[in-house]
């Protein structure tokens, strides 16, 4: 899409500055020169698909004698409402893919060039076909032309000079609207003047070529070179230029990432660039020359890729194996502790309580002493030993209080003595 004239401020703001320098710069671009107005707008002559891109420009100025510069960034792209026309052409001709057919063609596309100047559009041929006529096959024969008719030449948008976005886009939409039945009838009233095509020449013989039929069919479908991203909110169904990396084949509503072994590197590209022999790139959507690289070197890679699943699927099932064995191991090892280890808990129990029994009674013997009247030395041994113990223990509180810690341990001590007394009990009775 061409656009007649278009202006960039510097600043979003007006900046009441003395004696300001301006400096424009845009990304991903070999440096050029640019049209820059007295108030450091940036204009845009024809402004093509290519022009896309992120810009940024530096006003420089002085304040209170101190250098100060202001840096502003904006991000450009074409676009272009929908809007085609294809023409469908029919002529009659004794010839079919010969030179005389060709150079109709040439003709054609020459007289065809003073109504694209005319209408503000372009015209391109996109195929033709030959077959015999129905009616004379064998004498005559039936040339089918297709031309797309493209809406968007130079000083379409002559009209449109207002820089409020969402009025410019709709007078986009109403200047596509009537140029597309302005084309429709220069077409149809040139055809008519132009009935029969004349081709001569000094090497072959003169043979006419007749119009029989004009055709047209309305689309609305984006140039090559664009997409319908839905970038544009006050325009979603306008068609937005393919970034690099990025292409759009004619009648394509879709940019697509470049297929390896292609790159594109500017904005609005109908098809990508195919890398030199021998190289190739690694991953697909290439913006770059430098992003092609020999094949052995991405075969190695791919090759890497490719063989991590066929690894996994091999260390997968040896390392569950693993974690299975390793699982009824330690089941195992458990089970068997456990069944050895009870007969010796068993045991202990059994000794510890004996132990008990025979301490409690070895220990509960003097205190028999007052019953029987033999044995009553003993009876005073056993108190003096308990006046005595009586008397470490007052030394003992006399010296320090025991710690907590200490005393809940003589606490257990005494409630664990209990079982034993019973134990005495029983044996006494006996």
């Amino acid at each position: 899409m061409e656009s007649s004239l278009y202006s960039l401020p510097c600043s979003p703001i007006e900046m009441e500055v003395a004696d300001p320098t301006y400096r424009w710069v845009q990304d991903r671009a070999a440096p050029r020169l640019f049209s820059v107005t007295k108030e450091g707008h940036l204009l845009f002559q024809h402004f093509q698909a290519g022009d896309s891109g992120k810009y940024s420009c530096t006003i420089s100025y002085m304040k209170h004698g101190i250098p100060v510069s202001q840096t502003f960034h904006y991000s450009i792209f074409g676009y272009h409402v929908l809007g085609g026309l294809d023409t469908v052409l029919l002529f009659h001709s004794k010839f079919c893919k010969d030179e005389r057919t060709k150079r109709f063609l040439w003709g054609l596309q020459d007289k065809l060039k003073l109504l694209e100047t005319e209408q503000h559009c372009k015209f391109q041929l996109t195929a033709t076909f030959c077959f015999p006529s129905l009616n004379n096959p064998s004498d005559e024969s039936i040339i089918q032309v297709q031309l797309e008719v493209s809406l968007f030449g130079p000083h379409w948008d002559k009209h449109c000079n207002s820089q409020d976005m969402e009025t410019i886009t709709d007078c986009y939409r109403r200047t596509v609207q009537h140029n597309l039945g302005q084309v429709q009838l220069a077409l149809t009233r040139f055809f008519k003047e132009h009935k029969s095509f004349h081709i001569t020449g000094a090497d072959i013989p003169s043979i006419n070529f007749t119009n029989e039929f004009v055709g047209f069919l309305k689309t609305e479908q984006c140039s090559g070179g664009y997409g319908q991203t839905k970038q544009l909110q006050r325009c979603l169904d306008c068609c937005i230029v393919c970034a690099p990396g990025m292409f759009s084949p004619p009648k394509n509503s879709q940019c697509s990432p470049c297929p390896l072994g292609t790159y594109s590197l500017t904005y609005g590209v109908a098809l990508c660039t195919t890398c030199k022999d021998g190289m190739i790139t690694r991953v697909p959507g290439a913006s770059s020359m430098t992003d092609c690289v020999e094949k052995e070197r991405t075969k190695q890679a791919v090759s890497i890729v490719h063989r991590i699943p066929v690894l996994l699927l091999i260390i997968l099932p040896a390392l569950l194996a693993i974690n299975l064995i390793f699982i009824l191991s330690s089941c195992y090892w458990f089970y068997q502790e456990y069944q050895v280890g009870s007969p010796r808990a068993s045991k202990k129990t059994g000794s510890t309580t004996k132990m008990e029994t025979v301490t409690g009674f070895f220990f509960r013997i003097p205190r028999q002493g007052p019953q029987a009247g033999p044995d009553a030395r003993p009876a005073s041994d056993s108190s003096h030993l308990d006046t005595s113990a009586s008397q470490g223990s007052d030394e003992e509180h006399t010296h320090g209080a025991p710690s907590p810690a200490v005393t809940l341990n003589l606490a257990t001590v005494t409630d664990e003595t209990t079982p034993v007394l019973t134990l005495e009990d029983r044996k006494d009775a006996f």
